[in-house]
């Protein structure tokens, strides 16, 4: 899948984070927030934010499998917080609007999120509906020519810095829980302050540390109906196919991350010696990296594979889901593994390695649970049992 230009793509993604963001990330961490805005001009400039998008919105319009390429790229940020923030700006918030908004939503959302002008977050999760989004709460009520939102959202990446919101609402008491829901693009801020009616709360979170995250109330907050993309009752179907692309964008930033973290390990357990050999000397290090290796390799075929389904038009559904649960179960071998070699230095806060076992651990929970992953998976096997199907 990978050819010169997808490599030319990485190689020149990869200088502008060597340039723009590495030197910074120690200072971002420490503050639990990047300058979103900022970093996302540069790489909306240099056109990174609408890799797969359309080219009448500012994209570059190549094919998928350079989005892919790109998500790699940014799985190198040594903090994972940037890399997740990017990725949703890129492949968690805007598919759906790309793919099933109208022309004047893509123009005055899609259009400036791809420049880098605007930052977006996703409102898919509550309090009480993680992975079971059929079960959420928030509601958005016609009211005239507009909906009135009322209800929140929590787990949301990017919120405090956001300019709109992609929200999942219930717009509709009938047609059950699959069909009573809309996407719609949610204006957040006015004159850089928040609308009236929207409140934030941070969240304080284990890794991540460099992503500002914060649960988001709602108490009647107008947007006007033709914010809705696509069609009414249709929000949930575009929600799950817009969960592929993150799911499999999560599961490939996670291949260079974990390639990383074996990097790192190999040249500490080289240099530093135990009983007059470095460590990489003694076979259990040498053969366990090597196998941990093979598993992250396998992951990015797996990833490759996914991809050119997705991109010849196919349903990677089952590929993506598994993809992601590979990854999880990667994120906590990986990390834990090479983190045993550093010893004690393994077990600091600054060191990349730990910084790494922190951030990776949320794969396995954010954008569906490994279990729901696993019930995908059974689903498409046909062994899901009838009641749970």
């Amino acid at each position: 899948m990978i050819t010169h230009e997808h490599v030319a793509l990485q190689d020149s993604v990869k200088q502008l984070i060597q340039k723009e963001i590495d030197p910074y990330l120690d200072e971002w961490e420490a503050a639990e927030i990047f300058p979103a805005h900022e970093v996302f001009k540069k790489l909306g400039s240099a056109g990174y934010l609408g890799v797969n998008k359309p080219v009448e919105f500012g994209g570059m319009g190549l094919d998928y499998t350079y989005e892919i390429a790109f998500c790699e790229a940014i799985g190198h940020i040594k903090a994972g917080g940037v890399g997740m923030a990017i990725a949703v700006q890129t492949d968690m918030a805007t598919p759906a609007l790309a793919q099933f908004g109208s022309d004047e939503l893509r123009e005055l959302f899609l259009k400036p999120s791809i420049a880098g002008d605007y930052v977006v977050c996703l409102g898919v999760s509550e309090s009480g509906a993680g992975s079971d989004v059929a079960s959420l709460k928030t509601s958005a009520r016609k009211d005239g020519d507009d909906y009135v939102i009322n209800g929140s959202k929590m787990w949301i990446t990017n919120a405090t810095q956001a300019d709109w919101m992609c929200l999942l609402a219930n717009t509709s008491e009938e047609g059950g829980p699959h069909k009573n829901k809309s996407m719609i693009c949610l204006p957040l801020r006015e004159n850089g302050k928040l609308r009236p009616g929207i409140t934030m709360q941070k969240i304080k979170k284990v890794g991540m540390w460099s992503s500002d995250t914060a649960q988001v109330f709602f108490d009647d907050v107008r947007v006007p109906q033709r914010y809705r993309v696509g069609e009414e009752g249709m929000g949930f179907i575009y929600q799950m196919r817009q969960f592929q692309e993150e799911r499999l964008s999560g599961a490939t930033r996670r291949v260079s991350a974990l390639s990383d973290v074996i990097d790192d390990t190999i040249a500490y357990t080289r240099e530093r010696k135990a009983f007059n050999r470095p460590i990489l000397d003694n076979q259990s290090v040498y053969f366990r990296l090597a196998e941990l290796k093979t598993e992250v390799e396998l992951l990015r075929s797996l990833v490759y594979r996914a991809a050119q389904v997705h991109m010849s038009g196919g349903d990677m559904t089952e590929l993506a889901s598994m993809a992601k649960l590979k990854a999880g179960r990667l994120c906590r071998e990986v990390p834990d593994s090479c983190l045993q070699y550093w010893g004690g230095m393994g077990y600091t806060w600054e060191n990349p390695v730990s910084r790494a076992w922190r951030d990776l651990r949320l794969i396995s929970i954010g954008g569906g649970a490994d279990e729901i992953m696993l019930t995908i998976i059974a689903k498409h096997m046909g062994t899901l049992p009838a009641k749970n199907a």
